[in-house]
């Protein structure tokens, strides 16, 4: 039997998983059940979370808002999207110049 590959997680991934368990007051082993995932390493997550929420608080700080948590997370998407469009839209122009360039007739 092949060994099992181990699953890997964004950051954001995990902060949001453990804000499903500190925005919402549901239990560790019910949000892990509902993502799929083993309640010990969201423990782990919550944890990690309250802590970093903590500090920044200490510093002044104030965490984001689940809102502005969610509208980063569609903005990276969309820069991401935006960045891949730009790639291809490089190479493309890229491609019709050479094109143009490799044209008869063409100087």
């Amino acid at each position: 039997m092949p060994p099992r590959q181990r699953r890997s997680y964004t950051a954001e991934y995990k902060v949001e998983a453990a804000h499903r368990v500190i925005d919402s007051g549901r239990t560790i082993s019910e949000v892990a059940r509902e993502l799929g995932i083993d309640p010990g390493m969201l423990s782990v997550w919550v944890t990690h979370e309250q802590r970093r929420v903590a500090a920044a608080e200490a510093h002044g700080d104030t965490p984001l808002e689940p809102a502005e948590r969610a509208e980063l997370q569609r903005l990276r998407r969309q820069v991401a999207e935006l960045e891949k469009d730009n790639q291809f839209l490089v190479k493309a122009s890229a491609y019709f110049a050479a094109t143009r360039k490799n044209r008869p007739g063409s100087n």
